[in-house]
Order: C-alpha cells, then structure tokens, then sequence
C-alpha cells in the first residue's frame, strides 16, 4: 500500500508486528455505529503491554475501501483521506484515544 511508504520515517520505525489490511466493507456490527466506518484498529495499544506481551498475533490496521471511495470525489481526495485515515488508526495502535486525534 502506497499510503505506508509516505508515513513519517519516525511513525514506519515503531511500527512493529502491525498488519495493515484493506477489505471492501467493514462487518455490519461496525457499520451499525453510525454509519461505515473507514478505518479499523484492532488489538493492544502500546502503552497498555504489559511485562507478559509476547507470543501473540500482530496488531492489526484495516482500512475499508469502499466507504473511502464513497466518501471521496477525487483520485487526490481519496489519497489524502486514506493517508488520514491510516495515521487515525495508528494513532490507536499508540494510544491515542478519538479525541486525542487530530485527524
């Protein structure tokens, strides 16, 4: 994905065991919570391993293909937005709660 090769160097180095995804749509589960979402993070955020983190399956990023194509008008649109949306779930991955993400 073109998106990963233009993170910051600084945010690509701490990226570690993280798998970056893309599916069509998400499960309707999540689309039920307002509508569908772009982007998806699942698993530990760093600064909540704890001493016994280890053995387990990497964290993983899922960026949905079709809401971003909905949501987006222009080929520069939907780069940018994807670029958002991959540093939004990141974002995650470090901790940072929805409202501690300026994008």
């Amino acid at each position: 994905m073109r998106a990963c090769g233009q993170l910051p160097l600084i945010v690509q180095h701490h990226l570690q065991n993280v798998a970056i995804t893309v599916e069509d749509e998400a499960l309707e589960a999540l689309s039920g919570r307002g509508g569908s979402p772009l982007g998806l993070y699942q698993g530990t955020p760093l600064g909540e391993r704890g001493t016994a983190y280890s053995l387990v399956l990497p964290d993983k990023v899922t960026i949905y293909r079709r809401p971003l194509l909905r949501a987006c008008h222009t080929r520069r649109q939907l780069r940018a937005e994807i670029g958002l949306t991959l540093l939004h779930e990141i974002g995650h991955h470090f901790g940072m709660e929805d409202n501690e993400l300026p994008f």
